[in-house]
């Protein structure tokens, strides 16, 4: 039996190490050309080759985005950025465009993985991407983990299909909306996520009714019941989206996805597995969840309504350990923090230790009663806590009142 691969999202070098000491076998990150997250903080080309480096360490894949919609004077340099690529050992390239496939081919050996911007949804159009090179395809969201699963079958190349995460109303790469009400272009790294927003809709026939409505935004994808289709059809990555979304939520949606899939492959599966992987996807911010299509075409009940349903979470991501001593954890703050909350260190085996700080102290070894955001906090070690270890990520609970006010 082959195991999907569990697929992250790198928007930065932390989050690359996050989502490969959590678990992931490969993650998808971009540089500072060529990209289509032009507002994550991507990778310039001395952080390239250190992610590499450290994925390769640990037995991850890494693979690069080429997939923006490119136009002629946005080739310069191309041929060059993929011979460096090549040169540090980059896995694959992501591409969207038949004329970027066929300059990484000409300059470099390197493997090609179509984009979901191309679209492809059908074995014909895999066959003809098959032709050109590519050992890959990230087949569009609109299609079914089965209809996924005869294109493997046909054309005999690796499918990958998003697992998890924020969805597009639009056929991958057929968006332009943020090119109107924004003046940025959505397939060339400009989406500011336009069908996000509340319009006010104006219904001629109903008696000029008018209605502000999120009726372009779609629920996040969530794959979790789906995990034994993806094995009986043969898909080979399961992609996870996410490139601009925390630490947190990189650690959490790979240690579910990697329990789910290694669970199934050695036969144990049940509904309590499925509910608890459920439960722990509710930790961080989201919308309401969706199967988007991977059973049956996504309907009208894949639309979020965000006025009736705020996004939410049972946790806030309040630190991450960046060192260890033989004494003393030193984390980051990315909210205050006082001295009597008790912590949630999510390790990277899997299993959350909860612990409340006898006392807090700061990068000088001074005690405080309370850390301030970005501050660097020391507590002390202790036999509970000997499995953490650099990277790992902590949480706090959020109370009742501040999940009912969200």
């Amino acid at each position: 039996m082959n195991k999907p691969e569990i697929l992250a999202p790198a928007g930065n070098i932390e989050k690359l190490k996050v989502a490969v000491l959590y678990g992931a076998d490969a993650v998808y990150l971009g540089g500072q050309k060529y990209g289509l997250r032009a507002r994550s903080d991507n990778f310039s080309d001395h952080e390239l080759k250190k992610a590499v480096e450290f994925a390769h360490q640990h037995g991850a894949a890494v693979y690069v985005t080429l997939n923006a919609m490119l136009h002629d004077h946005d080739m310069s340099g191309l041929e060059d950025y993929c011979k460096f690529l090549e040169s540090i050992s980059v896995d694959a390239v992501i591409v969207s465009d038949a004329g970027v496939a066929r300059r990484v081919r000409e300059s470099s050996a390197l493997k090609l993985h179509l984009s979901t911007q191309a679209s492809c949804l059908n074995s014909y159009s895999a066959t003809v991407w098959k032709e050109l090179g590519m050992q890959r395809i990230i087949v569009g969201r609109e299609l079914s983990i089965e209809e996924a699963g005869i294109i493997a079958y046909r054309t005999g190349l690796e499918i990958e299909m998003f697992v998890h995460g924020s969805m597009c109303m639009a056929y991958s790469g057929l968006c332009t909306i943020s090119n109107y009400t924004a003046g940025r272009d959505s397939n060339r790294g400009g989406c500011i996520q336009s069908c996000r927003f509340p319009y006010t809709v104006h219904y001629e026939n109903e008696g000029n009714k008018l209605v502000n409505n999120n009726f372009i935004s779609s629920k996040d994808l969530c794959g979790v019941e789906y995990i034994p289709h993806f094995f009986k059809h043969g898909i080979h990555s399961l992609k996870i989206e996410g490139r601009m979304r925390s630490s947190q939520y990189v650690a959490t949606t790979v240690s579910v996805y990697r329990k789910l899939v290694d669970s199934y492959a050695r036969g144990n599966w049940s509904e309590e597995l499925i509910t608890n992987a459920k439960n722990e996807l509710l930790s961080f911010s989201h919308r309401d969840y969706c199967s988007g299509s991977l059973d049956k075409p996504a309907g009208a009940d894949t639309v979020y309504q965000q006025e009736t349903s705020p996004a939410v979470a049972t946790h806030n991501y309040t630190a991450i350990v960046v060192e260890k001593s033989s004494n003393f954890l030193a984390l980051r703050l990315f909210r205050p923090l006082a001295g009597d909350t008790p912590l949630e260190f999510m390790l990277q085996g899997g299993e959350t230790i909860r612990f409340t700080p006898k006392r807090l102290l700061d990068a000088s070894h001074n005690e405080i009663e309370q850390a301030g955001q970005e501050s660097i906090l020391l507590i002390e070690r202790c036999e509970l806590l000997k499995a953490v270890t650099p990277f790992t990520v902590v949480r706090t609970a959020r109370s009742i009142s501040a999940k009912k006010a969200a």
